[in-house]
């Protein structure tokens, strides 16, 4: 038997963009997956070939249950930023983690982290929740991803820079930005489960290029053939359009972080590509390359 056959992965979120792509990766390179879903619903936004598994990460026989008979797994918690709810997710699945004895679990934080304490809810229950789980005695790797560039997709984003050529997004112009996309997102987590000497990691992640506001316009510009600008949107029109997507406490919550940045004009999102590169062995996508993948008209329709 092979070390292949002997891998059963869990994805916690497997339902959702992140979780998905980690999970179609992993299917990708032969690996049996098990697909963590909330709801009964859930299971059919999972990609072909996962194995739906239904459970509440609160309960602690069903996450227990979730994580029987697996050997690694990839966890990103539900939007949820009540700090004593997460903190029993986060115990339930360590316990569950340490009883099915998992060989390595990649926690993702969903965002990048400030050095100092902020008080914004979506930062600190990631904060307690990655230091929690290193010191579990689960062999644990921690992901930290910048912003994703799947987020541009969004129609209240790509209706407006391809039908007005205004790229809108609520960050400082001035805020470096190393934006990644979910299938490189993917492709170092699956790292982070496979690849020996990464436990007790934590690893800041990023793409190849680190952009402004208006160089990632100038990105656009060059690849869609028209002319683009950035312009920093108030986050609480970002909060209203997200609203519809996640549900208001959930945009509330991610709205937050892009407040914390605005008033506190820290460079968050910045990342050594040599080092995520050389310590994951994997090669990240360029920027325009990015762009130019993706169908651009279609993800605007006819959102302005």
């Amino acid at each position: 038997m092979t070390s292949i056959e002997r891998q059963r992965h869990l994805v916690v979120g497997a339902a959702g963009a992140q979780g998905g792509a980690v999970a179609r990766r992993l299917l990708a390179r032969g690996h049996r997956v098990r697909g963590l879903t909330r709801s009964a619903e859930g299971r059919d936004r999972l990609p072909e070939g996962v194995e739906p598994f239904v459970a509440d990460l609160g309960d602690p026989e069903q996450a227990k249950a979730a994580f029987a008979g697996t050997t690694h797994a990839s966890v990103l918690l539900p939007m949820i930023y009540e700090p004593e709810r997460v903190a029993s997710y986060v115990r339930n699945v360590a316990d569950a983690a340490l009883a099915s004895g998992l060989r390595r679990l990649v926690f993702n934080t969903g965002n990048r982290l400030p050095e100092a304490v902020t008080g914004v809810a979506a930062f600190e229950t990631r904060r307690a929740a990655a230091t929690a789980m290193l010191g579990s005695g689960v062999p644990t790797v921690v992901l930290r991803p910048p912003i994703y560039l799947d987020n541009l997709c969004a129609p209240w984003v790509a209706g407006p820079l391809v039908h007005d050529g205004v790229l809108r997004y609520p960050l400082p112009a001035r805020s470096p930005v190393a934006w990644l996309s979910h299938d490189d997102l993917a492709a170092a987590t699956v790292a982070a489960l496979t690849r020996d000497g990464l436990a007790g990691t934590v690893l800041d992640l990023g793409g190849p290029d680190t952009v402004t506001g208006p160089e990632l316009a100038a990105a656009f510009t060059a690849e869609l053939g028209h002319r683009v600008d950035y312009a920093a949107q108030d986050p609480a029109g970002f909060e209203a359009g997200l609203a519809h997507a996640l549900g208001a406490p959930a945009a509330a919550g991610v709205a937050s972080t892009y407040r914390w940045i605005a008033g506190a004009g820290e460079t968050l999102y910045g990342v050594d590509r040599q080092a995520v590169e050389e310590t994951l062995g994997i090669r990240l996508t360029p920027l325009r390359t990015w762009i130019a993948a993706r169908p651009w008209r279609l993800l605007a329709g006819t959102a302005r």
